[in-house]
């Protein structure tokens, strides 16, 4: 039977169509067949293994056997053990450790019968990946009732190999206890790398032994010390997860130079700051001085970091610093670091690439290979660097196309607060590629990217899931998977998993509003902060609010979610509404089905319209929501009129042109951010109601 799970694994995943019965599971495995029966949970959860395992796949599965008991009510109601012999709940066959390596075979089969489970695996991370599946299975027969696991057969494995989650620690410190509950949440979606950005210009977040002026300067406010970093990678490793570090050079360093300023470009001198955007404040790249201390910190470093991929950053510098100092401009000349067509000017990106190549130089001598951001791409640069792309597809393409390996980051920024869909579509090999079989080999995968200088530790939970789940199924499931309202369904099952793993992507928004509420009814402002969202992309540096690296991040828009699940869930059950058939005349259907949504609709919008009279006196007394108050306003002013156009259409009414325009105007002005955020409803009822025929 393993064999021919394993001979399975090996199809083309262009042999699989998008699975029409997905239920709970997500990432969707290349195989799943159901059966009609279950297993239910027994009271003595008893694990076998077919043959001696390895410690770490033991540990892996008293993990998991520690998650069951505490969902099923605790050990007093769910007894775990081992057994040697029959009876077992689970039956586990593998071979080898739990290993974090790229080219470790993630690859498992999972079959539930009404007799047991089992789960087989080539290597030990497949049990861990087969496990994360099971946790998903487990399914509760109905509120305070008993558990079962359905019947099913699956037969699974990534389709890329490279699946990360860039977490920023340097813009904002996070501590040891939020990396681990997120490595926690990593494993349960099969995201196996975590790529951990440790320093930048607001912080540089390592403990140095060697150089010890780059965390007590570069970390003066929140740093890792080396026995915390081993932690984190024993933890990481326990779950197949790789750790990735990046030390961003040679811009985005004004904490390293604070510490070192003889690494400085100009004769300036610099304190950490505290101000966020691109600096352009870079390393000097002409001193032998700058390459000696690099060498100590990335010879301490590597040593440190196990995994064979080092991350040096390289983006964002325009060189500026470079350019108009005129003994770096002199040095670039005198050594034919010119632009082709005028020789006086000078060539950031050769000086650039004859960094990134003494950087890689050295990091080969130290057995790793280096990544990149798309800006170190580049003639001359040798094929050995992995080029990360944050810019565009076009940097990936061109990346496999002069012969590197490179991850896809663009259309991953889930820092920017665009909904799961927006990354859902984005593919690192989507179906309009033209790249060679060749060209496509050299496609790792890609990384969701959690930049940081709007989540802090205690909110930046909200800020990755769970959408960051929506980037893992794309990156493990096969290209066919593209089903998004089946997404969403399963993301909102995912969302509940990860509070059973300690997650405080809920937890922590309440606990602000709760706290905003100062003792009043929590209530209005909970709606109110639902349909809310962060402006998108950059905006947030742009409307009126100054913020710095001491700004708290307890503001409505701080708890306002990324994606606003009530407003999308309106929009789905309108959609729902709007696409059954209508009369000849246009009227709404009269049949059961009709009625029951638009019930639905008009319930949940009156409770949108009747919410401004119960948070205004909370808003207006509070200095710190009053900004806020315009949206509450405009909530109510949307949620009537689009109770008006239903009852237009109930009646097969067409809106004359004088409400039309009216109600343009009032839903223009619904749109505009307040407090950095805005209203989630707004452009949706827009499009669904006011654009009706």
């Amino acid at each position: 039977m393993f064999r021919l799970l394993l001979l399975l694994l090996l199809l083309p995943f262009a042999a699989f169509a998008q699975p029409t019965n997905t239920r709970q599971l997500l990432p969707v495995p290349t195989v799943t067949q159901w059966g009609a029966g279950r297993f239910a949970l027994p009271a003595a959860w008893r694990v076998r293994f077919a043959a001696e395992p390895d410690p770490s796949v033991r540990q892996a599965v008293e993990r998991f056997n520690n998650w069951l008991s505490t969902q099923a009510g605790g050990p007093k109601k769910l007894t775990t053990s081992f057994v040697a012999a029959e009876p077992a709940a689970l039956v586990i066959r593998s071979n080898g450790p739990v290993r974090a390596a790229l080219t470790e075979n993630e690859g498992y089969s999972l079959r539930v019968l009404p007799t047991g489970i089992e789960l087989s695996a080539a290597q030990g991370v497949g049990v861990v990946r087969g496990l994360a599946t099971l946790q998903q299975l487990l399914t509760r027969i109905k509120p305070g009732g008993g558990f079962y696991f359905p019947e099913t057969t699956i037969i699974d494995q990534p389709r890329f190999a490279w699946r990360g989650l860039l977490i920023d620690a340097a813009r904002h410190f996070l501590p040891v206890p939020v990396i681990k509950r997120n490595l926690d949440a990593m494993a349960a979606v099969k995201l196996n790398v975590l790529h951990w950005h440790l320093s930048d210009d607001q912080g540089f977040r390592v403990e140095s032994k060697v150089l010890p002026r780059l965390h007590e300067v570069g970390g003066a406010n929140g740093y890792y010390t080396q026995a915390q970093v081993r932690e984190v990678l024993a933890y990481a490793a326990a779950r197949g997860i790789r750790v990735v570090p990046e030390f961003d050079v040679p811009g985005h360093t004004t904490a390293w130079i604070a510490a070192y300023p003889e690494l400085a470009s100009n004769d300036s001198t610099y304190a950490v700051p505290l101000r966020w955007g691109v600096l352009n404040i870079a390393l000097d790249p002409t001193r032998e001085t700058t390459y000696q201390l690099l060498d100590k910190v990335l010879t301490e470093m590597t040593a440190l970091f196990p995994d064979e991929y080092f991350h040096i950053g390289g983006d964002e510098n325009d060189g500026r610093q470079w350019r108009r100092n005129p003994r770096i401009a002199a040095w670039m000349r005198e050594n034919g670091f010119v632009k082709e067509k005028d020789k006086n000017q000078v060539d950031k990106h050769a000086l650039q690439t004859y960094f990134n190549r003494r950087m890689l130089q050295k990091l080969n001598a130290l057995n790793k290979k280096m990544i990149g951001w798309d800006e170190i791409l580049g003639p001359g640069l040798p094929e050995s660097t992995i080029i990360q792309s944050w810019r565009g597809q076009k940097g990936l393409v061109e990346a496999v196309q002069q012969k590197h390996q490179a991850l896809l980051s663009n259309g991953y920024y889930i820092d920017l607060n665009h909904p799961a869909a927006a990354h859902y579509v984005v593919d690192p090999l989507p179906a309009s590629s033209t790249l060679s079989a060749e060209e496509k080999a050299r496609v790792l995968g890609g990384e969701a990217a959690m930049w940081s200088e709007f989540a802090d530790s205690v909110i930046i939970d909200s800020r990755i899931w769970p959408r960051a789940a929506a980037v893992a199924e794309r990156l493990w499931s096969p290209a066919t998977v593209t089903n998004v309202p089946d997404m969403y369904r399963r993301l909102a099952l995912v969302s509940d998993q990860l509070e059973t793993l300690g997650l405080h992507h809920r937890r922590a928004p309440e606990q602000l509003l709760a706290m905003m509420a100062a003792g009043h009814d929590v209530a209005p402002l909970r709606t109110l902060a639902s349909v809310l969202e962060p402006v998108k992309d950059y905006k947030r540096h742009f409307q009126g609010f100054k913020y710095t690296t001491q700004t708290p991040l307890n503001r409505l828009v701080d708890a306002a979610p990324a994606e606003s699940e009530a407003a999308r869930r309106f929009g789905a059950t309108l959609d729902s509404l709007l696409q059954q058939p209508r009369s000849a005349q246009g009227r709404l259907s009269t049949a059961p089905e009709a009625r029951r949504l638009l019930r639905r609709v008009q319930a949940q919008l009156k409770t949108w319209q009747q919410n401004d009279v119960r948070v205004q006196p909370l808003l207006q007394t509070n200095p710190d929501l009053r900004e806020y108050a315009p949206l509450s306003t405009h909530l109510t002013v949307v949620a009537t009129l689009a109770l008006q156009r239903l009852e237009q259409l109930e009646k097969g009414q067409v809106p004359n042109a004088e409400w039309m325009a009216a109600a343009q105007k009032q839903l223009e002005a619904a749109r505009q951010p307040a407090g950095q955020t805005e209203l989630a409803l707004a452009t949706k009822l827009g499009k669904q109601l006011l654009m009706l025929p």
